[in-house]
């Protein structure tokens, strides 16, 4: 790019195109200003001054992750010598379609590979988190519904394994839709799934409540039992609007039911390389900073064809770069002390 087309874009003549293909690698911070060669009295690219000007390929050397922090890499964690009691994460948006499940049934695929005993929760009427782990809902006797209103039911009857590893499922199927209007009467009704889950804490080291799009009683109930909240947003406007709705929902029950809840953190899912995604990523960043997590979940087709075989992306195709994605993320829990 010519000097007078540098200036004319308003970004300056050490502006190049290489500079875009770095913004795009993520190995430049978004909104920084970085640079660079140094430029003579005539207004054209000269050479480098290290006293004065950072050199690009030093910018280079230091990796950062799409925010522009700078990139932290958790290691794999040492299994544990025992387990139990488990660490109950909701996992929460009212927004349909931002990969709460997906990201439930991924998660807790990463952290059963780490040697993490997990129960995933189905607290959403359309039972996709037990469809996604292939169990049929409709055949089953006993469902996270029933645990909810027959005292009678030992919740250990309820849990089902699955073919996979260190992975329990609570089902759920169609008739936990009427739970939101038969909670109304029940004495304690924030607190019902909290009493159910009281008595299988001991036996896992995670339990991961995938709720329903809404911010209905069987929400309320999940961030009542939960420890803390992850916040799945998709990198999209619309998904955005929605996430201060959320917070106050859990300010109240912070401030009135459960004091302990906490905000784990944000996952941004659905992630592609696009201008919009980019600013979408940095309104995130703006909002809730730190609790930003590391690692982003890119937009990929491999993720229905995981859910398709019934499997977690992280043992239908472990290679893959998703996986690896949810892989960072388990890590991160794991390092942060989220997860045991």
């Amino acid at each position: 790019m010519g000097a007078a087309q540098s200036q004319g874009s308003g970004m300056g003549p050490w502006y190049d195109e290489s500079t875009t293909h770095r913004f795009r690698q993520g190995l430049l911070p978004i909104g920084g200003t970085y640079a660079v060669p140094a430029v003579d009295d005539g207004g054209t690219r000269g050479g480098t001054s290290s006293d004065e000007h950072m050199n690009v390929d030093k910018v280079n050397s230091m990796p950062t992750d799409l925010l522009g922090r700078e990139y932290e890499t958790f290691p794999a964690p040492e299994p544990l010598r025992q387990h139990g009691p488990a660490r109950i994460i909701a996992m929460c948006n009212q927004k349909g379609g931002v990969g709460k499940t997906t990201s439930s049934i991924n998660i807790a695929g990463a952290l059963s590979q780490y040697g993490r005993r997990v129960l995933i929760v189905d607290f959403d009427p359309q039972g996709a988190a037990t469809v996604g782990l292939g169990i049929n809902a409709n055949t089953v006797e006993n469902t996270v519904y029933t645990a909810l209103f027959d005292m009678s039911v030992d919740p250990h009857e309820v849990i089902h394994a699955t073919d996979f590893e260190n992975i329990d499922i609570m089902p759920a199927n169609i008739d936990l839709s009427a739970a939101e209007v038969q909670l109304v009467t029940e004495v304690g009704r924030e607190q019902v799934l909290a009493s159910v889950l009281r008595k299988v804490r001991n036996e896992y080291d995670v339990i991961i409540v995938d709720c329903q799009p809404s911010l209905g009683l069987l929400t309320v109930n999940a961030l009542t039992a939960a420890d803390g909240v992850i916040i799945p947003v998709a990198a999209e406007f619309f998904a955005l609007r929605g996430v201060a709705l959320l917070m106050q929902s859990i300010e109240k029950v912070q401030s009135r039911i459960n004091p302990r809840l906490e905000v784990y953190g944000v996952l941004v899912t659905m992630f592609t390389r696009t201008l919009h995604c980019e600013e979408v990523l940095q309104r995130i960043y703006e909002a809730f900073q730190g609790k930003v997590f590391h690692s982003v979940i890119s937009r990929s087709i491999k993720l229905p064809d995981a859910t398709v075989a019934a499997a977690p992306i992280t043992i239908y195709a472990p290679g893959h770069k998703t996986a690896k994605e949810y892989r960072e993320v388990a890590r991160e829990l794991i390092a942060k002390g989220i997860v045991p």
